[in-house]
């Protein structure tokens, strides 16, 4: 059997990673339809080590070559105008699945077809990295992600979410950071409907903040967000006084971070 879902990842300068999410893929209990690597124009071995990748495991894994560095957001973009199936999934290329992620999520959304999308729990393996990627899952309960919780936090990591492809939004092109937070608020703000399942189906291998990697620059990280919160203003879906109460509460969430980094390096 196999999933009406479009798999798509991201990969810049990722060779010594991206076989790991390209194989949690691979190992899937349904397979999707289609798995598309965007090669954001590494300068490292990335190309030869997708190109080996579809060469083992097939046609229906797809390659999009990009000339020029364009960050995750747009490569995403550009992945989700090739997909060809209903549903898309997202995954990041130092990122893995757990080998039930489409199995459980992807009958979720069919079973339940006013969900436009979906996300899920997932594992911090960037402290107890662990070979298995088979742990024992149960999806015991879900719960509707409203505009107020969506606009304080985000609730979903980009390799957990699964939506409908003919939604009528993209990702922020040309941004780089907190990208995935924009897009979620606006199919939020829309009125279409988001879920949380409650089971871990997704390994995040960094820390979500201090470490390596585009979350590790805080401040570049935290000036996105305000930026987000000034979008949604100037596009008049919050009001001033919204504005000005998340603009203060990111800052004090932004602070606690910067404590919470140097108080444990």
């Amino acid at each position: 059997m196999t999933a009406k879902v479009s798999v798509i990842i991201p990969c810049y300068c990722c060779s010594k990673t991206i076989e790991r999410a390209v194989v949690s893929v691979v190992n899937q209990t349904i397979r999707p339809y289609e798995l598309i690597l965007v090669n954001d124009a590494s300068t490292d071995n990335t190309i030869n080590v997708i190109m080996r990748l579809k060469s083992q495991y097939g046609g229906w894994i797809k390659i999009v070559d990009l000339q020029k560095n364009v960050g995750a957001a747009t490569a995403r973009n550009k992945g989700w105008s090739f997909a060809t199936q209903p549903y898309i999934a997202f995954l990041d290329s130092d990122d893995a699945w757990h080998n039930r992620k489409i199995e459980i999520q992807y009958q979720y959304m069919i079973n339940n077809p006013d969900i436009a999308m979906s996300g899920h729990l997932f594992r911090d393996m960037s402290y107890n990295a662990i070979d298995s990627l088979n742990w024992p899952v149960e999806l015991t309960s879900e719960k509707k992600i409203t505009w107020s919780q969506i606009l304080v936090r985000n609730p979903f990591v980009t390799p957990s979410v699964m939506l409908k492809r003919d939604i009528p939004f993209r990702f922020f092109e040309g941004k780089r950071h907190l990208d995935d937070h924009l897009l979620w608020i606006e199919i939020i703000y829309a009125d279409l409907l988001t879920i949380k399942l409650n089971t871990d189906l997704a390994a995040v291998y960094k820390p979500m903040y201090g470490a390596s990697g585009l979350s590790s620059n805080m401040w570049l990280m935290e000036k996105a967000e305000l930026f987000n919160y000034k979008y949604l203003y100037h596009k008049k879906k919050i009001k001033f006084y919204q504005y000005a109460l998340l603009q203060c509460f990111s800052l004090a969430k932004f602070f606690r971070r910067l404590l919470i980094v140097h108080l444990f390096r």
